[in-house]
């Protein structure tokens, strides 16, 4: 089930949900918005990326007033909030329609697990074929909650756990990699 903006007010109340900094305007009838930070990571050089070998060539930029994302342009970037979601609590993150409609595709593999806790690592690509110029500070994407049917048996626990900031890709350490 869907949340709603009462049920997450409840939430936050009861501190059972996190979401810091927030601010009132910020929740809306079934989502919560979340700001853009000014941390941003950009891919650079020509090698391939081997998943078994962790990452190499990314330049974490601090951004104070905008970034230019470039036509195909790949970017990480963070939120400004903090979150910490409950073992029975999902979310959803999902990109403001107003981005969407510039070509900003705003991803962060579309999930967050109970029990998570963190900022959020947002996939920010441009498939437009001008420039998008953004802002830190602006509402970048939305998180929409949803209540599991019971708590799982093993709540989140993983390699991004507590992360902040941008935060590359750990796929190098998956124990399954042929």
């Amino acid at each position: 089930m869907i949340l709603s903006d009462s049920k997450i007010r409840e939430l936050i109340r009861e501190g059972r949900l996190e979401i810091d900094p927030l601010t009132e305007d910020q929740i809306q009838c079934s989502s919560v918005d979340l700001r853009l930070g000014r941390e941003f990571g950009r891919y650079e050089g020509r090698d391939p990326i081997d998943v078994r070998k962790g990452i190499n060539g990314i330049k974490v930029l601090q951004v104070e007033e905008f970034i230019d994302i470039l036509p195909k342009e790949f970017l990480l970037a963070t939120t400004v909030e903090y979150i910490r979601l409950p073992a029975n609590i999902t979310a959803f993150v999902e990109g403001r329609s107003s981005l969407g409609r510039l070509g900003l595709f705003i991803e962060n593999a579309g999930w967050v697990d109970a029990g998570f806790e963190g900022q959020i690592t947002l996939e920010l690509y441009n498939a437009n074929s001008v420039p998008i110029r953004l802002y830190p500070g602006m509402r970048i994407c939305q998180l929409v909650f949803a209540s599991l049917d019971r708590e799982p048996e093993r709540v989140y626990a993983g390699k991004y756990m507590g992360q902040r900031g941008v935060t590359p890709s750990k796929i190098h350490m998956d124990g399954d990699l042929p």
